[in-house]
């Protein structure tokens, strides 16, 4: 599938939302960044506007780093039951979702994240403690497009199976559980293994340098950007897969054990331009 189906040529008279509008909910009191991390990324990936939502302090972060977000604060300094109706209502008016990343591991919380997930018609990414909060009803993925971005602790935490550090190993596994939930799990690692069941795609770029807290939460913004334009869930976690870490790599090889995460955002659009 060739690139130009996610970056087609503009017409003059295109308008803003024709690509994509995401809602990213994310973040917690203590872990601030992660919406950022998700919008910044979306935008920089081609998304015409990105609305973040969740608890008070990480929206106020979120406002204050970049004026191209739109917040929307709930009250409280995490994801409770009673922000799921108007988390909900939201998201009718949006064309993909992003959630999970920084959310923390109340029971509260999980339980509100498993609500929204089940009520989602719309494309999702789930990240980070998302995939915790699925872990216990699984079943409620099925069947969506979905897309489930795990790191190798977080994939034995939703199936109940640890994965070496063996590509054959991972391929084998990976495939067999989105076969299972029937959606797209991205396993990353050094070589990020995606499938959606039926077909295997591996992704080989990235660095060693890319162990930063930050760099999973830009690569979900990346793939939810790719969702709100309608691209099929398996081609978005591949292009998003091969974006991210590419931007990664160049990110690294200017900061090397300096980098962080947020390096990333000016050289998402530099990959892009290569495409």
């Amino acid at each position: 599938m060739s690139p130009k189906i996610i970056y087609p040529d503009r017409p003059n008279w295109i308008h803003k939302g024709e690509r994509g509008y995401v809602l990213v909910l994310s973040g917690s009191k203590k872990y601030s960044g992660s919406s950022v991390f998700n919008a910044v990324s979306a935008l920089r990936a081609g998304a015409d506007l990105v609305c973040c939502v969740g608890p008070e302090r990480a929206m106020n972060i979120a406002a204050t780093f970049s004026p191209d977000m739109i917040t929307h604060p709930l009250n409280g300094d995490f994801l409770r039951k009673k922000h799921i109706p108007f988390i909900l209502r939201m998201v009718e008016k949006f064309d993909s979702i992003v959630l999970g990343c920084g959310m923390g591991r109340s029971q509260e919380t999980y339980e509100a994240l498993r609500k929204i997930i089940k009520k989602i018609e719309k494309p999702l990414v789930v990240d980070a403690d998302g995939i915790r909060a699925l872990a216990e009803k699984k079943e409620i993925i099925k069947g969506k497009k979905a897309v489930i971005t795990p790191h190798s602790f977080e994939f034995e935490f939703l199936t109940g199976e640890k994965v070496e550090n063996n590509i054959e190993d991972r391929k084998a596994k990976v495939k067999k559980w989105a076969e299972k939930l029937n959606c797209v799990i991205l396993l990353k690692g050094y070589i990020d293994v995606i499938s959606d069941g039926k077909k295997i795609i591996l992704n080989r770029t990235g660095s060693k340098y890319m162990t930063k807290g930050g760099f999973g939460d830009t690569l979900s913004g990346i793939i939810g950007s790719f969702l709100a334009k309608g691209i099929d869930s398996l081609y978005a976690a591949e292009i998003g897969s091969f974006i991210n870490g590419k931007a990664g790599e160049l990110a690294s090889r200017k900061y090397r054990e300096g980098v962080v995460a947020s390096d990333i955002f000016e050289f998402i659009p530099q990959v892009i331009k290569k495409l």
